[in-house]
């Protein structure tokens, strides 16, 4: 069977997913800040949702994501602990501890977000994940929650340049496999079209 993730990528794939998939958004302060469970590079994602909480990038956050495989504890509930030990305020992250993948990880929370903020007061979100899964998570926020604002931060262990993920084994693999997610993704509605315009 032929494994497309092991492939090398050809100079038009890379510039592609370079452009249109590994992509970066400008950023401002949003109302919620929406991270994303991981099970790789957790201090990566903790430190990014702390300096995004310092730097005054969001007022309220959300962590979602549900038990790692041979941990008794929920994703959110390790990136929770770690970011309240780094001293984000404990009240001021809602928890959402059942999602077993992206799509799980908004559909579970929005109502987590609703009944405490309220989706109408929730006007724009940056969105905290992974840099290989990339425009995946807005994609999947614009799917189920057209009508707010996205903004995209990602974090990676890989200590080379993002443009460059093609020249580490582990890291185009990862990539290769979201990439070949987005199309199928969207015929079957799991994302929609992100950034639109």
């Amino acid at each position: 069977m032929d494994d497309r993730s092991l492939r090398m990528p050809s100079d038009d794939e890379i510039a592609a997913i370079n452009t249109q998939h590994l992509i970066e958004t400008p950023l401002r302060p949003a109302d919620l800040l929406f991270v994303f469970g991981t099970r790789t590079d957790v201090a990566e994602r903790v430190d990014a949702a702390v300096d995004l909480w310092r730097g005054g990038f969001a007022r309220c956050a959300i962590v979602s994501g549900g038990i790692t495989p041979g941990d008794h504890r929920s994703e959110c509930a390790i990136i929770k602990a770690a970011m309240v030990a780094r001293g984000v305020t404990s009240e001021r992250i809602l928890e959402e501890h059942r999602a077993q993948n992206t799509g799980e990880n908004v559909v579970f929370s929005l109502p987590v977000i609703d009944a405490v903020l309220g989706l109408a007061n929730v006007r724009s979100v940056i969105c905290l994940g992974n840099s290989w899964t990339a425009r995946r998570y807005p994609m999947t926020l614009h799917r189920h929650w057209p009508e707010v604002e996205k903004m995209l931060v990602t974090v990676d262990g890989f200590a080379i340049p993002r443009a460059q993920w093609h020249t580490v084994p582990e890291f185009r693999r990862r990539v290769l496999i979201e990439w070949d997610k987005i199309e199928p993704y969207k015929a079957r509605g799991f994302i929609a079209e992100w950034p639109v315009g």
